[in-house]
């Protein structure tokens, strides 16, 4: 039986929270989509902690090591695809990015809620919004459960999860690891 849905690339993150399976959008951020495959493939995200974690907001990840230590992106940032329609709504995924629209490079997050502000909505910097790749398709909980938890300042990041909690192995279901 013939099915028209594509087939999305999933990206399974094994963390010491537990599983976290992400459903990727090619057809809609193939620049972002391109990104954030090859940093997971190079193994970029083994042994990053969710370093920002908002109650209702989001959960970030994708640029610090355990104590806070920074990890530099290892290929240059990649164009903003914001404008492809797609909404921050809960359980969604976006890249982070710095004020300069075309900044993102490895760090992204989860919307923990419908998150509208952070939508496209025209071409100056702080309206361009942040682009969404994909969506989680299990374990959101266990990032909501994250976001519970108490948070601290360190290094000047608010909100940063007292306790750690790491991506131990990021890889592409169904591929060799």
């Amino acid at each position: 039986m013939s099915d028209d849905k594509p087939a999305y690339p999933i990206v399974v993150l094994e963390t010491t929270m537990g599983t976290i399976k992400l459903e990727l959008w090619p057809d809609k951020a193939p620049v972002t989509v391109d990104n954030f495959l090859t940093y997971v493939r190079e193994g970029f995200y083994d042994g990053l902690i969710f370093h920002r974690a908002v109650q209702n907001f989001v959960v970030q990840t994708g640029g610090y090591e355990p104590g806070m230590v920074y990890r530099q992106p290892t290929h240059p940032p990649i164009r903003n695809e914001a404008d492809n329609g797609l909404k921050n709504t809960r359980g969604t995924i976006a890249m982070a990015r710095a004020y300069p629209i075309n900044s993102a490079a490895a760090q992204f997050f989860v919307n923990l809620a419908d998150n509208p502000k952070l939508d496209h909505k025209g071409p100056e910097p702080m309206n361009f919004g942040y682009a969404v790749f994909g969506r989680v398709i299990s374990g959101l909980h266990l990032l909501e459960i994250l976001a519970t938890k108490p948070v601290t300042v360190r290094e000047q990041h608010q909100n940063v999860p007292y306790e750690e909690e790491v991506i131990l192995k990021a890889y592409v279901e169904g591929e060799p690891r």
